[in-house]
């Protein structure tokens, strides 16, 4: 199956979703996150902004905020094909931006080195349990990551986004880790047989 065909054939899927479904699968995400050591040992998380039907960060980011955890987000330079990180202090600094996503407004905008990041949440649209995702095509986390080998990364999806295999290529980062409203996968552990 070549990326394309999996893109649309998640998008589909997804969409399937009842609200009712979405907002159990998402709850039952957000507290197997909040429970995990990496989120608990975490200072500076970095998180993407859910859209659509995408699993919900929103609670996830405002509960950060409010216990004292530094949130950031990412900000998209689509001419460079890039993300940079920028600080939120609250959810009201947030604005419709590129491809319809909430993103900081131009006031706003702190970006921080990456460094000081303890702990990345990855969107992707399909994942498979060696940590290899499908994103909508832009490469933008591909390259981000590739840069920050060191930081902690999970990706969170819907139990019906991980596929078993993915087409792989060289440029292709893995997530160290993904958790689903069943189960939480470690990679390192599935590829160890």
């Amino acid at each position: 199956m070549i990326k394309k065909n999996i893109r649309n054939h998640m998008l589909e899927e997804r969409a399937k979703l009842s609200k009712e479904e979405h907002k159990a699968y998402s709850q039952s995400i957000y507290h197997r996150l909040i429970g995990s050591k990496f989120y608990e040992n975490s200072n500076t998380i970095m998180t993407f902004i859910s859209f659509k039907d995408e699993v919900d960060t929103h609670r996830l980011i405002k509960n950060s905020l409010k216990i004292g955890k530094r949130v950031t987000v990412p900000i998209t330079y689509p001419e460079t094909k890039e993300i940079k990180p920028s600080e939120i202090l609250s959810f009201d600094e947030l604005e419709i931006g590129f491809y319809n996503i909430l993103t900081p407004k131009k006031d706003y905008i702190r970006l921080i080195k990456p460094e000081e990041i303890d702990l990345i949440l990855v969107p992707g649209l399909a994942f498979d349990r060696r940590g290899y995702r499908v994103g909508y095509g832009g490469g933008y986390y591909d390259r981000f990551l590739a840069k920050y080998p060191n930081i902690t990364t999970i990706g969170i999806c819907f139990d019906l986004q991980i596929i078993e295999e993915l087409p792989k290529e060289d440029f292709d980062i893995p997530v160290d880790f993904i958790i689903t409203e069943k189960e939480f996968i470690d990679p390192a552990k599935e590829n160890s047989f």
